[in-house]
């Protein structure tokens, strides 16, 4: 059966991504009354349930569920149409949704995204900033820069930058307290800890000669923000294991003392997470590549 609006298909994937009409219609512009009509219209003209409704959410039925596929890649594919006229004419245009880590940003990419906006006027910046995970096909996100190897099957990962964490800690604390000999030794630290994949990471491995050690540590304080964390070493109030990328500029200056320099840790590299491999429109790829430069040149 012919469906008459091609806009009611942007209700079902809204409503898909945010779980109700109501966050359909606050995404499309539009009143949750508005995208009610325009879902039922759907339904309607195909004959089927899409949503099985309920009063705290919506949930796709089966047919729902397959039509949203296609409705997906439906959108892909114009999206991918438009970005090649565009680019046809020498230009980068639309909005890059980009998701990154919270130190990562403050640290590295804020001058890096002025730079890229720069130097392609016609592109529009949405920046979600935050070391809890976030469903980048769920979210509709272009691109999440994310520490770590990637766990979701669905997407695609390209290699930034193969980074360690550092042991380290302030040349303050290291007055007070004698520096760690082995990694035992942390047991008898004050330990600043901040979450990974939404779960406190506290516990911290070390290798020597083929060896790997496993430390519990514990400490006074944690966060869920990895740069408040960072802060606290500087101000003397702990040990922190954290990213080479994030802390180097405290290490060139003094700020922080790297500890335990012949142990190694475990990789903790930098990806471009990519929601689907059928279409990247070419303003992200444009941005993974010049992601790519700067980390090569960085590290």
């Amino acid at each position: 059966m012919k469906v008459d609006n091609i806009a009611d298909f942007e209700v079902l994937l809204q409503t898909a991504r945010g779980g109700s009409l109501t966050a359909a219609a606050g995404a499309l512009g539009i009143t949750p009354a508005a995208a009610s009509a325009m879902l039922k219209r759907l339904e309607t003209q195909l004959g089927t349930r899409l949503f099985e409704r309920s009063t705290r959410a919506m949930r796709l039925t089966a047919q729902g569920q397959t039509l949203l596929g296609y409705a997906t890649r439906a959108f892909e594919l114009l999206a991918e149409g438009e970005s090649q006229v565009t680019e046809e004419r020498g230009a980068l245009v639309g909005s890059l949704r980009v998701a990154a880590p919270s130190d990562l940003t403050r640290t590295t990419l804020l001058p890096w995204f002025s730079e890229f906006l720069a130097a392609h006027p016609g592109l529009q910046l949405s920046l979600s900033v935050g070391d809890r995970p976030l469903d980048v096909v769920r979210d509709d996100v272009d691109v999440a820069l994310r520490y770590g190897m990637p766990a979701d099957s669905r997407l695609v990962a390209r290699l930034l930058a193969p980074a360690r964490p550092v042991l380290c800690a302030s040349p303050d604390y290291l007055r007070r307290h004698p520096a760690p000999q082995t990694p035992q030794d942390l047991q008898q630290h004050n330990c600043l800890t901040f979450d990974r994949s939404g779960r406190n990471f506290r516990s911290w491995r070390f290798g020597r000669d083929g060896h790997w050690v496993d430390v519990r540590v514990k400490g006074d304080r944690s966060a869920d923000d990895a740069s408040l964390v960072r802060e606290w070493a500087v101000a003397g109030a702990g040990v922190m294991l954290k990213s080479q990328i994030d802390i180097r500029a405290e290490l060139r200056s003094g700020a922080l003392v790297p500890l335990l320099p012949q142990w190694e840790t475990e990789p903790y590299p930098l990806h471009a997470l990519l929601p689907s491999s059928r279409f990247v429109p070419g303003r992200v790829r444009a941005l993974v590549d010049f992601l790519a430069r700067k980390f090569e040149a960085l590290m």
